[in-house]
């Protein structure tokens, strides 16, 4: 296998995987809808340098702990879960805290905030929750480590290769998301509202608990 072969092969694997609809899909049009494009393309940025960090890890061996150590599996799994938790229902807490009417600049709540570091600004912490909802999900690392060392030619160097594969899938994860920002912005005249972005927050929190609970009570 050569490098423009395993490049190409490995394009259709990750594009078929970026268009499936996902957690990664929910929060970046979260994001455009609450926050709007710069949000959510700092969310996108979370999520694709969470992939760089897998392609690394899958690359050098690290990430093969989560298959041959059920404990560090299991760690990472119930930690993913408790993030997505805390984030989805935090979402909902505050469209029932703050007062129906009431816009998220007058509550003193950024629409695209969510549980994280306060001294980080909006698109900040749009940006760490995007790269820890990546890194903290386990399915991420299982299908980098049984996936990507299949793309890597024996005479290819383990962790540049990791990274240019992981970085393919960067350039179609954001080429999708560039869609659905756009599509989204094009779109917010109809979405406009705090009504609106209090049901979508519900909806987007919900998800995520429901993706959490499911992490949370996989076997595997």
């Amino acid at each position: 296998m050569t490098i423009f072969s395993a490049l190409a092969s490995f394009s259709v694997v990750a594009g078929l995987m970026t268009i499936v609809p996902g957690l990664d899909t929910a929060l970046v049009l979260r994001a455009a809808i609450s926050g709007g494009r710069r949000h959510a393309f700092a969310t996108a940025l979370g999520i694709n340098t969470g992939v760089l960090v897998w392609g690394a890890a899958a690359a050098v061996g690290v990430s093969a702990l989560l298959t041959a150590s059920q404990t560090a599996y299991t760690a990472v799994r119930l930690a993913g879960a408790a993030y997505l938790i805390w984030v989805g229902a935090g979402m909902v807490w505050r469209t029932v805290r703050r007062p129906a009417g009431t816009s998220a600049a007058g509550s003193g709540v950024t629409p695209a905030a969510a549980p994280g570091p306060s001294t980080l600004p909006g698109a900040g912490r749009a940006w760490a929750r995007g790269l820890l909802t990546n890194l903290l999900n386990p399915k991420i690392g299982v299908f980098y480590v049984a996936m990507l060392p299949q793309f890597i030619p024996a005479d290819a160097p383990h962790l540049p290769m990791g990274l240019l594969l992981a970085l393919v899938h960067n350039v179609e994860g954001m080429a999708w998301f560039t869609l659905l920002i756009s599509g989204t912005h094009l779109a917010r005249g109809l979405l406009a509202g705090d009504r609106l972005h209090r049901v979508i927050d519900r909806i987007t929190g919900t998800v995520l608990v429901g993706f959490g609970l499911r992490l949370a009570l996989s076997a595997e």
